[in-house]
């Protein structure tokens, strides 16, 4: 989950995954209702690194914590600095090591499976979905 700073000048540093069933459809979780920060808004997994984490530690840790289950990092496609908040974020493209999900009721309310499209322009869907979903896809992309 992502938390609020302590101070306006702190940076949060959070981490997102992203993974692709063979249908094109991603996964993506609307979060719980109690949360502190964006609560019933549909984001990918992920949340706060902490202190003495890497990203990449961060990533699977959360997905984990959220979903209940492990994620193979592909590789890191994605980074964003927001400019309305003091937030930092690193996106990766993953593969479900499994399918058998055990959501933390606190952290997600529902697990969805979504289009592209759905995904970016979802109307709960948080300001940077569009972005990362353009970056999967371009890392997605055959070579030239």
């Amino acid at each position: 989950m992502l938390h609020d700073a302590p101070a306006a000048t702190h940076r949060i540093h959070g981490a997102v995954v992203a993974c692709r069933r063979d249908d094109g459809r991603w996964l993506l979780i609307r979060r719980g209702r109690r949360v502190c920060r964006s609560p019933l808004k549909v984001c990918f997994p992920g949340g706060t690194i902490e202190p003495g984490e890497d990203h990449a530690a961060a990533a699977r840790r959360e997905f984990r914590e959220e979903l209940g289950v492990e994620v193979e990092l592909v590789r890191h496609v994605w980074h964003h600095v927001c400019t309305d908040r003091p937030l930092t974020l690193w996106g990766y493209l993953g593969r479900l090591e499994t399918c058998d999900f055990h959501p933390c009721p606190y952290e997600v309310e529902q697990i969805l499976w979504l289009t592209s499209h759905e995904a970016a322009h979802h109307r709960d869907g948080l300001p940077a979905t569009a972005d990362f979903i353009a970056a999967l896809e371009g890392a997605l992309r055959p070579p030239d």
